[in-house]
């Protein structure tokens, strides 16, 4: 039944209203000549611009000369460094933060690993290798490969492929983005590499005992190694995807062949295998001749049924050079006339420098329309949030609320203090039935209470969060949980002030929900406008687990229409992953599962059924 309304909603959208555009439309965020990562201002500054211009996806470093730009417990347990030891970058998360604020204006995030099997930049390897040694790429004399400046591992080790892979892992269990990136480092070596003691051996292993060629450009020494790559490259797709069906391997490689022959990149092999879901070669011109050519190039080794992954990398910044303007307009023009639809920038301030001038040029050309990416089927995965100011039509105050001329969302802010009973509801239209997370606006104070008591609603149950809105830290958009919302008209988040202390006030600012796709990956949205239409798109039923309520037993019901992995998973109102009661292979047909709840407490869970179709959520009442 679900499936029959999909279809109907969508054509009626196609025949009542234009075909949305899909391009990509995308913009590479540096640490490098660019100080938007620096403060969390710049990042909500720049992704409000990038929104405005037409942007839909951004590709921000996170692993940059040897450091994450995120507080990396790998990091932390290997080399004692958990981020880039810049003074900005301290007791701060900036991917945490530009995810955020990306998702509110509903552009994707696919992190990017800038520096993949290069661990430093004409520092001999730096404090990796320092640690590892043998982990360097040697030639064939043995020395340390050092080309271009940066010094590489030997991305043929195994022990340099679980590091990095272990970077990537943590990126994509720690955080709700939409992807990851490799580009001309990773997968890569130098074609001088490859002559390490590991990789000597492993070669050795697989020929017979025989040494590797001392010619470093025998082609089938180089197919061995880029083999190695591209084996490293598949299980890194692999275990992203085993994350998340959604989550995009994205690459941004050198252009090929030029690449293989220098990097053993096999380009080519990664987009016909099916490795990559988007591939952003690097075509670094500075002149519309040169670029038209090197696009002609790299589409011939393209084939006409991988044409729609392929977007263009355009530089349009390096040191002092800006590209001109019309060298940028006929390069975009020239992209739709060979139906490459889309393009990504290196890099970001390259868009706003002389006062955003290619940025503005872009989105007047080009981008004034609004885009779906191409690789989400006709979708829109990342929904802007919903964000409801204290004064707007959902928000119901109780008792004696003052108005603060201090500059909060927009503009001002509400503050309540200790005398009397006060409470302010945000109630919420939510567009469809998901998980959400809940974020308040902050604007901390050390006149504002450090026990200001949050109800996070889910139905007619509830949960209470205690926050500090004294903590100087806490500023701006602050997390107040993950919450399931069916679909309309309902509460959402409650503050009041009977936890706070006395003589301290009580601070009301908007409130936003956002899609959590890490909790629900499946729900499709299918319209662009503010009534957005969407559905759980399963092709199993799940049956509602009975008894329900139950005590401390229930059974869960369901059917599957093919052979299929079958992930079950409860998780309590917050959100939080409680158990995995099944994850394995399943026959097509019914199934049953017991539940017992004997070891939790009375309380509102959720059980989430995915298999490779979709998924599903039902709620489960425990009472003890």
């Amino acid at each position: 039944m679900k499936k029959a309304v999909i279809i109907v909603l969508l054509l009626f959208w196609t025949n009542n209203y234009p075909q949305p555009l899909r391009e990509l439309r995308g913009v590479w965020i540096t640490n490098v000549d660019s100080y938007i990562l620096y403060s969390d201002k710049s990042i909500t500054d720049g992704m409000e611009y990038l929104s405005k211009i037409g942007i839909n996806v951004i590709f921000p470093v996170v692993w940059n000369k040897g450091y994450t730009l995120y507080p990396s417990q790998v990091m932390q347990e290997e080399f004692g460094a958990p981020i880039i030891p810049v003074a900005q970058f301290q007791n701060r998360d900036p991917l945490d933060r530009i995810i955020l604020e990306a998702h509110i204006h509903g552009i994707e995030v696919i992190p990017w690993f800038e520096f993949g099997f290069s661990p430093s930049y004409s520092l001999n390897g730096g404090h990796i290798l320092a640690k590892y040694p043998q982990w360097g790429a040697r030639d064939a004399t043995g020395n340390l490969v050092v080309k271009n400046g940066f010094d590489w591992m030997a991305g043929t080790n195994p022990e340099v492929q679980n590091f990095l892979l272990s970077l990537i892992t943590e990126v994509a269990d720690k955080y709700d983005i939409d992807g990851v990136q490799g580009d001309d480092r990773l997968p890569a070596m130098p074609s001088e590499g490859g002559y390490d003691s590991v990789t000597v051996e492993i070669y050795k292993a697989e020929n017979n005992g025989n040494s590797p060629p001392t010619h470093t450009y025998n082609a089938d020494w180089m197919r061995w190694r880029a083999n190695k790559l591209n084996d490293f490259f598949r299980r890194m797709r692999d275990s992203v995807k085993a994350r998340g069906e959604h989550l995009i391997i994205s690459s941004a490689p050198s252009v090929y062949p030029w690449g293989y022959q220098n990097y053993l990149q096999d380009n080519k092999s990664w987009v016909d295998s099916g490795i990559v879901d988007n591939y952003i070669p690097q075509l670094y011109r500075d002149n519309f001749a040169s670029y038209s050519n090197e696009v002609n190039t790299q589409l011939n080794y393209i084939s006409q049924g991988k044409r729609d992954i392929f977007f263009a990398g355009m530089l349009i910044k390096a040191g002092t050079y800006l590209a001109p303007i019309d060298y940028l307009i006929n390069g975009v023009s020239y992209n739709r006339t060979k139906n490459v639809k889309g393009e990504t920038y290196f890099f970001y301030e390259g868009l706003r420098a002389e006062n955003g001038i290619r940025g503005d040029t872009l989105s007047k050309r080009f981008y004034s329309q609004s885009a779906l990416l191409p690789y989400r089927n006709g979708n829109i995965f990342r929904p802007k949030a919903k964000i409801l100011n204290e004064e707007e039509t959902g928000v119901v105050r109780v008792g004696n609320w003052y108005q603060l001329p201090v500059v909060g969302y927009k503009p001002n802010i509400y503050r309540a203090s200790d005398s009397a009973y006060a409470s302010i509801t945000y109630n919420f239209q939510v567009p469809f039935s998901a998980w959400f997370s809940v974020y308040a606006y902050q604007v901390p104070n050390f006149i504002f209470t450090s026990s200001a008591r949050y109800l996070l609603y889910s139905g007619a149950d509830s949960t209470e969060v205690i926050f500090n809105q004294s903590d100087q830290k806490n500023s701006g958009w602050r997390k107040i949980g993950d919450v399931f919302l069916s679909e309309g008209y309902c509460p959402v988040l409650k503050l009041d002030n009977t936890l706070m202390e006395t003589g301290k006030y009580l601070l009301a600012d908007a409130v936003m929900i956002m899609i959590n796709r890490k909790l629900s990956p499946d729900v499709v949205v299918t319209s662009l406008d503010e009534k957005e239409a969407a559905a759980d798109v399963s092709d199993f039923e799940l049956l509602q687990n009975y008894p329900n309520p139950f005590n401390p037993i229930t059974k869960i019901d369901y059917s599957l229409p093919s052979q299929s992995r079958v992930s079950i998973v409860i998780y309590d109102i917050m959100g939080r992953e409680i158990e995995v009661i099944k994850d394995s292979e399943e026959m097509e047909g019914k199934h049953q599962i017991i539940f017992d709840g004997t070891h939790l407490s009375s309380g509102v869970y959720f059980c989430q059924i995915r298999h490779k179709a979709g998924s599903k959520v039902v709620k489960m009442v425990l009472m003890k």
